[in-house]
């Protein structure tokens, strides 16, 4: 088996923005009269797009709420969450990210975007931050597909670029996602693919225990075993019991 695409999560992956989704969702419920908790946010919200999370921080208020009152919310938020970044003299995009982009280019292998975040979200922060040009598709929250954890975007992003690239023999198992929660492990494992956790979001040893590997930051992810590991040109060796995700995969850089 060939590595031949890498998809990857945008919030808490590319760009550190969650603990600002997470101060918008309690304004978001303030102005709705609704009492926020802070502890929510990861339990409820951390890896699901903003529709699915605050359809759910609604329910638990006992609070049941149509297409078009959820649409009007999420667009509320949106553009509250592109006021901010706008208002920010440096986007907070993690260290090595655009170094780590390049080194996918030098192989040759395309890149795509999952993510429950807006088209106009993810397209406002790449083009700022200059990355916009690596990703062949963007799959987001606003194309009508589930929320992960269900796979339907990572099965989107492998159809996009089969039609792209016109490459039919480039199948899931070819793929390899890079996440940083729980939901969002669970969609790419549910599609078929093998996973890179990067511990920006939960404890390193509770990813451990989710993704095929896990990272501390991408740029220490070491792209050459990576294809050695999928081409079977070398087999991790884990102790009993464990997962691959104990044989590391970091550059050591």
């Amino acid at each position: 088996m060939t590595l031949k695409a890498i998809l990857l999560d945008f919030n808490g992956t590319i760009i550190n923005d969650e603990p600002l989704h997470g101060q918008l969702l309690q304004e978001m419920l303030l102005s709705e009269n609704l009492r926020p908790d802070p502890e929510e946010f990861r339990e409820v919200c951390l890896g699901r797009s903003d529709r699915a999370c605050l359809r759910d921080l609604l329910a638990r208020r006992g609070r049941m709420v149509d297409d078009d009152t959820l649409d009007r919310l999420v667009a509320r938020k949106s553009q509250l969450y592109l006021d901010r970044l706008a208002h920010l003299p440096q986007l907070p995009i993690y260290p090595g990210v655009v170094d780590f982009c390049s080194r996918v280019r030098t192989l040759g292998l395309p890149m795509g975007i999952v993510t429950g975040a807006l088209a106009a979200e993810v397209e406002t922060v790449l083009s700022r931050a200059g990355l916009r040009s690596f990703f062949s598709v963007l799959i987001t929250g606003d194309m009508g597909l589930e929320s992960k954890p269900a796979p339907d975007g990572y099965l989107q992003a492998v159809a996009q670029l089969q039609s792209q690239l016109d490459r039919p023999d480039l199948q899931p198992q070819n793929c390899l996602a890079i996440e940083d929660t729980y939901p969002g492990i669970a969609a790419a494992k549910a599609a078929g693919m093998q996973v890179v956790g990067v511990a920006t979001s939960h404890p390193f040893q509770m990813v451990h225990r989710r993704a095929d590997w896990v990272v501390d930051f991408l740029n220490t992810l070491d792209l050459d075993r990576v294809q050695r590991l999928f081409s079977g040109r070398e087999r991790p060796e884990p102790p009993i019991g464990a997962t691959m995700s104990d044989t590391p995969i970091a550059s050591g850089n």
